[in-house]
């Protein structure tokens, strides 16, 4: 398999990580020799993953609130959705527009977004969380197979909240993203960050790899690359400090098999102290670029 960002054939090992959420399964992260990319080799195809996000412990398409896990990502997706819109704000330089949120799970940030007055669309694979958008919103919610049919230069700003790493087609996306946006229209990425503190801490464990769910694992260096590839320009890099506790969270259990919500919280602390005097080593961090004019 060669290097999803600049095609390489040559790759190292990288990691052994199992997937603790749905299989239990084994898979391989290989560092791409040329560029630094890291990725997991041999992942199931487009076809075949969606088994793999079957589980009631995935949170982002089934919206529980039950066991501490869950009312975690409840708590910080809700005190994180007016952050998220003041940044979309900022970055777009305008107080209402036109967003897509790709990848939009049960809908949460687009409601929040429509609430604002602003016209929002979303796109999403999963059926049952695709459901519960359209019934949030009172319209219906898109797959990501009708993306190549959206009006081109009809788009202000195109939102992938912990997205862009599950993405098969990445290439061929992100170039139908530069069709639909406006000149100077915003992309904003989130994704975790491999080059966190407390992902060399879990090492093997660190749930935010994810596997085989997260094709890629990105850091500041290997997404400023594939951005900059794609035609697009750097606007700002932001950290995401409830990330770390978060994982640290999951890491723990998959580590110990329990919940050791102490050890979590300090080493969330420490990651978090460490990339607030060194910059681009968040748990996740959130990329906004904007389109290059032509």
């Amino acid at each position: 398999m060669s290097c999803p960002i600049c095609s390489h054939g040559e790759s190292r090992s990288f990691l052994e990580v199992k997937d603790y959420t749905v299989s239990n399964e084994m898979f391989h992260l290989v560092k791409c020799i040329q560029c630094g990319f890291v990725y997991t080799d041999r992942p199931p195809a487009q076809q075949e993953i969606g088994k793999y996000y079957q589980s009631s412990e995935y949170i982002s398409h089934t919206d529980s609130k039950q066991g501490l896990f869950n009312q975690a990502y409840q708590f910080i997706r809700n005190i994180s959705l007016q952050h998220k819109f003041n940044l979309l704000k900022s970055s777009t330089h305008q107080k209402k527009g036109n967003l897509l949120d790709y990848g939009c799970g049960t809908g949460a940030f687009l409601k929040f977004v429509q609430d604002q007055g602003w016209s929002v669309m979303g796109m999403e694979p999963d059926d049952g969380a695709r459901e519960k958008a359209s019934l949030l919103l009172g319209s219906p919610v898109s797959s990501p197979r009708q993306l190549k049919e959206l009006p081109s230069n009809s788009i202000d700003a195109i939102t992938l909240w912990h997205v862009l790493e599950h993405v098969h087609d990445l290439h061929e996306t992100l170039e139908v993203f530069k069709r639909l946006l406006k000149q100077n229209g915003v992309l904003v990425i989130a994704v975790p960050n491999h080059s966190s503190w407390d992902a060399a801490y879990y090492n093997q464990y660190w749930a935010a790899y994810d596997v085989p769910r997260h094709l890629y694992h990105f850091t500041p260096e290997t997404i400023h690359r594939l951005l900059i590839d794609k035609g697009f320009s750097k606007v700002a890099t932001k950290p995401m400090w409830f990330d770390a506790f978060y994982v640290s969270m999951l890491s723990e259990k998959y580590k110990s098999g329990r919940i050791r919500l102490l050890s979590a919280c300090m080493i969330g602390w420490i990651s978090n102290c460490i990339a607030f005097f060194q910059l681009g080593r968040c748990s996740s961090q959130i990329y906004i670029y904007e389109l290059n004019a032509t």
